[in-house]
């Protein structure tokens, strides 16, 4: 290693080295982070898909499909509300939970002409 003296009579060498020490844990410690939150953002996402598709088969059949599709997406319905035409749904999948509503909708016009 070429060890200089500053003008001070201070040596130069060897100061990289700690700053990349410092770099180096830093830069671990956020792939450590990422590394745990990456799980809780997958749970949230599959939470929304699990609330999303139960909220619409509530709505179209029911409670019991609304248990059906939230357990077919890795989800366990937690709430389930019908006011009116309207469901609510609440769907956990993990740590995360998320809430959808769908609306039932009867198209008149077909159903007028089936009957």
């Amino acid at each position: 290693m070429d060890d200089t003296r500053t003008d001070t009579g201070v040596l130069d060498g060897g100061q990289v080295l700690p700053l990349v020490a410092v770099v180096l844990m830093v830069a671990l410690g956020a792939v450590l982070m990422l590394a745990r939150l990456a799980p809780l953002v997958d749970d949230a996402a599959q939470a929304q898909t699990a609330a999303d598709a139960a909220a619409l088969a509530g709505a179209a059949e029911g409670r019991d499909a609304a248990v059906e599709f939230a357990h077919a997406n890795g989800g366990v319905l937690v709430d389930y509300r019908r006011d009116g035409s309207v469901v609510q749904v609440e769907v956990r999948v993990g740590h995360a939970s998320a809430d959808a509503s769908a609306r039932v909708r009867v198209d008149w016009v077909a159903v007028h002409r089936a009957g």
